[in-house]
C-alpha cells in the first residue's frame, strides 16, 4: 500500500479507558472520576485520555494509571475495543479499554481530590458516561472468569492478609457467599500460601494468622498443570 493510499483512508481519534477495581475488605469498588471537559463535562467517567503518537494503548494506560492512582507496575490487562461509530457525541473515537486491580489502602488520597475521583461499589455505581457502564460490567465479568483460574485477587489484597480477608474478597467479586470450612480446605491445599507467625487482633479477641502469597511457588506449580480454584 502506498502512503498515497494511506492518505485516501479515514482518520479518527484512539483512546484508552481504564477500569480500575479496589477492594475495600468487603467491597469491591471501580474508581469514577468527575469529567472535566465537554462533552459531558461533570458527569461520572472512568479514567481514560488520548494515545499519543509516541506510545503504544499499553503504554498510554500505564500514563493515565499513574496519573490517576500515583502507582507503576499495578496489574492491568486489556479488556476489549470499543468502536461503536456513536459511542462519542464529539466525534469519532475508538477506545482500548484497560481493567487494573490496585490495593485501596496504597491509593494517593490527595489524587482523589486533585481528580474529583470517588470508589464506588459495584452495586452503587453512578450514571456514567457513553458506553462506560459496559466497559465496567464485562470487565467485572473478566475479573470473575480470570480469578477463576489466576491468583489475580491477590493484587487487591496487603501483602499480608487473613483467610477471612481473603474469602471476603472472593465473595465479593461473585457475589456470593462460601462454606467457611470447604474455602479454607480448597485455598490451603494450593499450597501457595504462606503462614506468618502474626495476628490480626482488630477483628477478634483471639486473632486471625496472616499469611502471604507466594508467587514463585505458584509459578512453579503452575508450570505443572495447577489448576487455581
Amino acid at each position: 500500500m502506498s502512503i498515497i493510499e494511506y492518505k485516501n483512508h479515514d482518520r479518527f481519534l484512539l483512546a484508552v479507558d481504564c477500569i480500575i477495581f479496589g477492594f475495600d475488605g468487603s467491597q469491591l469498588k471501580a474508581l469514577c472520576i468527575k469529567r472535566g471537559f465537554e462533552p459531558e463535562k461533570n458527569k461520572w467517567s472512568l479514567m481514560g485520555g488520548f494515545i499519543s503518537k509516541e506510545e503504544s494503548a499499553q503504554q498510554a494506560a500505564a500514563r493515565i494509571l499513574f496519573d490517576l492512582t500515583g502507582l507503576r507496575d499495578v496489574y492491568m490487562e486489556q479488556l476489549h475495543c470499543y468502536s461503536d461509530v456513536n459511542r462519542d457525541p464529539a466525534g469519532r473515537v475508538v477506545s482500548i479499554a484497560y481493567s487494573a486491580l490496585i490495593n485501596i489502602a496504597n491509593y494517593d488520597e490527595r489524587l482523589l481530590k486533585e481528580h474529583q475521583a470517588k470508589w464506588f461499589s459495584l452495586h452503587k455505581i453512578p450514571n456514567l458516561i457513553f458506553d462506560h457502564p459496559q466497559m465496567v460490567m464485562e470487565a467485572k465479568k473478566r475479573l470473575q472468569e480470570k480469578v477463576s483460574s489466576h491468583p489475580i485477587g491477590f493484587a487487591l489484597l496487603p501483602e499480608k492478609f487473613t483467610l477471612q480477608q481473603l474469602q471476603a474478597l472472593y465473595e465479593a467479586i461473585f457475589d456470593t457467599s462460601f462454606d467457611k470450612r470447604n474455602f479454607t480446605k480448597k485455598i490451603l491445599s494450593l499450597s501457595i500460601l504462606k503462614k506468618l507467625n502474626e495476628k490480626e487482633k482488630e477483628s477478634s479477641r483471639k486473632g486471625a494468622y496472616y499469611y502471604i502469597f507466594e508467587e514463585d511457588k505458584y509459578k512453579r506449580l503452575n508450570s505443572e498443570g495447577l489448576k487455581f480454584i
